[in-house]
């Protein structure tokens, strides 16, 4: 009767210590594919400037007020600038387009809608920047080293997404590539490589006649 108690007991132990263990591992990561779940998340914000306009498109201290404008916003890579005229003036546009190349960018085309009315005589300038960061990161939910769901880490590709979007220069590129007059980043790459296969060799016209003898 002994043994059998025993048994039992030692049977109870080892069913409670099982319960425990897989009690312990409710937290554990379920995600079994090789993609994170922590993923960059780009975020746009647009800043905004009303300039009063003339006959000859911006006055020349309305320019000098949109350059202190662009050097408060220490604009760079990654901005984009917009005008919304609604008179549409092409010389205004070509002052604000004189000032913004100073900065070495570019006026895009359709300006984003911003809260406000533009009345004629004047032109808004809007400057959309872009910013990329990884939510919920890092991320340590998940305590249990043992994973019998053969997942990751819940904290897996915080550390590798979290530099791509710390270090990118323009975070749009991480929605859609670089693509510069239909362009890609590929094609522009491999530009110096394809110059060099497409060139003529030195050799194809014949190597030209020199005399070794010294006129006298």
């Amino acid at each position: 009767m002994r043994k059998i108690h025993s048994r039992k007991a030692l049977a109870a132990a080892v069913t409670l210590s099982l319960g425990l263990a897989l009690g312990g591992c409710g937290g554990m990561p379920s995600n079994r594919s090789l993609e994170s779940v922590h993923q960059p998340v780009v975020s746009r914000t647009n800043f905004t400037l009303d300039l009063t306009t003339g006959p000859s498109g911006l006055p020349l201290s309305e320019q000098r007020r949109l350059s202190g404008w662009f050097e408060a916003l220490d604009l760079r890579y990654g901005d984009r600038i917009y005008i919304d005229d609604p008179m549409a003036s092409p010389v205004t546009r070509q002052s604000v387009e004189t000032v913004a190349g100073r900065y070495g960018l570019l006026v895009g085309g359709d300006a984003p809608v911003t809260p406000g009315e533009v009345v004629a005589g004047t032109v808004r300038v809007v400057v959309t920047r872009s910013t990329a960061e990884v939510p919920g990161c890092p991320d340590w939910s998940a305590k249990s080293d043992t994973n019998l769901n053969n997942g990751v880490s819940s904290n897996f590709g915080c550390a590798t997404n979290g530099n791509m979007a710390a270090m990118v220069a323009d975070p749009e590129h991480l929605i859609h590539g670089a693509d510069s007059q239909g362009r890609t980043v590929m094609m522009s790459s491999t530009k110096a490589i394809d110059s060099y296969r497409e060139a003529p060799p030195t050799g194809e016209k014949g190597l030209k006649q020199e005399s070794t003898q010294s006129g006298k």
